[in-house]
């Protein structure tokens, strides 16, 4: 994913990293759509100089924010209907976790399931179906998409300039390890020849 993001001129990586936001929080498929894979990796390119830091987060916390909120409507259209598709019956266990979760916590799941893949796929849906009143899951959905696509958006920014470090200082440490052996060898092989 990181090639073929970084193949893409600067507008097209701001859509495609949009799209797979938006896809993974609006079709509540978090566990096969990379969204936040995504936003790490456009991080990393904006470290690069590819794209501008902050327009990447603010099109990360927009598209968190509208694929929430049609995950919502989806939910609140066809109840849990779709919760019943192949895939997910398989995550039986998950779904009633995340269920559980909205009991127990109302609003406050909606911005704590953003930071965990399958819970900010499902949390939408299961708000609406749960008969959460659209406001105050907005209000909940825009915090959590705020700290979480600005946080994962930095953290791709932060880890490329740490790769760059450890980049530069693992090269010249491997060239004088290759150096060291070229030595090694070349003694060893005097001596032998010597004797």
């Amino acid at each position: 994913m990181f090639d073929w993001l970084a193949s893409l001129p600067p507008a097209l990586v701001y859509v495609m990293v949009g799209v797979l936001v938006f896809t993974e929080d609006a079709l509540f498929v978090g566990f096969v759509v990379p969204g936040e894979t995504a936003a790490v990796i456009g991080g990393v390119l904006a470290h690069r100089g590819t794209v501008s830091i902050w327009v990447l987060a603010a099109v990360v916390v927009l598209a968190a924010i509208a694929g929430d909120s049609v995950g919502f409507e989806v939910g609140r259209r066809f109840g849990d209907r779709p919760l019943n598709v192949g895939p997910l019956r398989r995550h039986r266990a998950r779904v009633d976790d995340a269920r559980a979760l909205i009991r127990r916590r109302g609003a406050e799941a909606v911005f704590l399931g953003r930071f965990v893949s399958f819970f900010r796929a499902l949390m939408p849906p299961l708000a609406a179906i749960s008969e959460l009143p659209y406001g105050r899951f907005l209000t909940f959905n825009a915090l959590g998409g705020l700290v979480w696509g600005v946080g994962f958006t930095l953290l791709g920014y932060f880890t490329g300039a740490a790769y760059q470090r450890v980049e530069h200082t693992v090269g010249k440490l491997l060239a004088g390890f290759v150096v060291l052996v070229v030595i090694v060898g070349l003694i060893v092989w005097r001596v032998r020849r010597k004797d």
